[in-house]
């Protein structure tokens, strides 16, 4: 069965199921199609699988071109489970958040299983994609290859890739990202390894899946570790009266043992406000305390309130009147040039400034055009249009998110005040910018 596979990936006569058509599935199952492979597409929520019947994209970076090229050809998508027994290939790109408590929520990738596990066969390859903690998918897929008395690397094969998509980045995608792959068994491993290169330039052979399971993890604490060490210099800096931004500048010009990290408004997506709380839980099992993680997240954390005090600091020594404010953010996905603001510093800000200080917030973001109730903003808001003139009416804006469509010319031009979070303004000095 192993060798039968290996031919069938040579050939590209297998067909691929993709669960979960996000940020991450839906660039996947297109690039599998790209590639000439038959590709089905399953996601629960029905609003997105009907655009994407029509040849619309929910996600800015992805064109609808793109999925007019591939839809009802090659690539076929449901909002139910069907035609599961004839994949021979199953990748799950489904979500992995964290409940309030900070331990993992893998309610989405247990639920599909169990509405899909007895539609499963021999045969098949089974590859996880989401991130979460070492032991997830021996612990989620063999439970259900034993019911079934499948065994691993004869009967089915089970591989975890961790997804490492990263939206509206230019340089860097699927095809030129290298791949980590690993499995339970030699042949699951070569089985992945033989898919993959199908599709992507270079692949990663990982030890085992715990090894690639942590690697994820890893890359993900890095960032929030290293982003929070900026932020936190940046605080000191400030209160020494140093601009940050030089400071980072001149640090950068070594040309080993250093590599650059920016301050900001906080963090926000999926990754690394998310992702290094699973290690965290995961450790106290092992009776383990994750100091740089628990502190990291602190001060990350920390950050947009300190932009909301700040505001409020600034706008009172200009304002004896702080009854009326109005604050515009500029920018509200988590990071420039997507539609993506999950977990975005953006919605902290609004809700301190609205419900602490009482400003009126509007917000201006074309990437984003309704901003819905999260469990970080109780408020449900519209983008207003971005008409740069209409910033003389407001008291104060906030850069948050440094998309490249803003002109900052105009910005500044037509802004009373500006609280910039993103060092947009960094060698220009004026009394109407505060650094932030």
């Amino acid at each position: 069965m192993h060798k039968t596979l290996l031919k069938k990936i040579n050939s590209k006569n297998l067909s691929v199921g993709i669960f979960g058509l996000g940020y991450v599935g839906l660039p996947l199952a297109l690039r599998f199609a790209e590639k000439k492979f038959e590709v089905y597409g399953y996601d629960v929520n029905v609003n997105k699988i009907n655009k994407i019947k029509r040849g619309r994209s929910y996600i800015s970076q992805i064109p609808n071109s793109k999925i007019k090229k591939y839809i009802n050809k090659n690539l076929k998508v449901y909002s139910d489970f069907r035609s599961i027994d004839q994949l021979n290939v199953l990748i799950f790109c489904l979500p992995t958040p964290i409940k309030k408590n900070k331990s993992p929520d893998l309610s989405f990738l247990g639920n599909t299983l169990k509405q899909i596990k007895n539609k499963l066969k021999k045969g098949q390859i089974f590859i996880h994609e989401s991130t979460s903690y070492p032991g997830t998918t021996e612990e989620y897929f063999e439970k259900i290859f034993n019911e079934k008395k499948f065994v691993v690397g004869k009967d089915c094969f089970l591989i975890f890739s961790p997804e490492r998509e990263d939206p509206g980045n230019k340089k860097f995608n699927i095809k030129n990202i290298t791949k980590v792959v690993s499995g339970k068994t030699n042949n699951c491993l070569n089985v992945g390894v033989k898919l993959y290169e199908k599709i992507v330039n270079k692949v990663f052979k990982a030890e085992d899946l715990k090894t690639a399971e942590m690697s994820k993890l890893m890359e993900n604490i890095y960032r929030s570790v290293n982003i929070a060490l900026a932020n936190e210099m940046k605080i000191i800096a400030e209160k020494m009266e140093i601009d940050i931004w030089k400071v980072i500048e001149a640090a950068k010009s070594k040309p080993f043992g250093f590599q650059p990290f920016y301050p900001g408004p906080g963090v926000g997506g999926h990754c690394i406000p998310v992702d290094p709380y699973i290690l965290t839980w995961k450790a106290k099992q092992f009776k383990m305390d994750t100091k740089f993680i628990n502190l990291a997240g602190t001060i990350n954390n920390s950050m947009p309130n300190l932009i909301a005090q700040k505001t409020y600091k600034v706008i009172k020594r200009v304002n004896k009147n702080t009854k009326k404010i109005n604050v515009l953010i500029l920018g509200v996905a988590f990071k420039p040039n997507v539609d993506d603001y999950r977990e975005a510093p953006s919605q902290k800000i609004i809700q301190i400034l609205i419900d602490r200080y009482n400003f009126n917030v509007s917000y201006c973001d074309p990437y984003v055009p309704i901003l819905n109730k999260t469990n970080l903003n109780s408020h449900k808001m519209k983008s207003i249009k971005l008409n740069y003139k209409s910033f003389k009416k407001y008291d104060c804006v906030i850069i948050v998110t440094n998309h490249k469509l803003f002109n900052f010319d105009k910005v500044k031009k037509y802004s009373k005040l500006i609280i910039d979070t993103r060092g947009i303004y960094k060698n220009q000095k004026s009394k109407k910018i505060i650094s932030a």
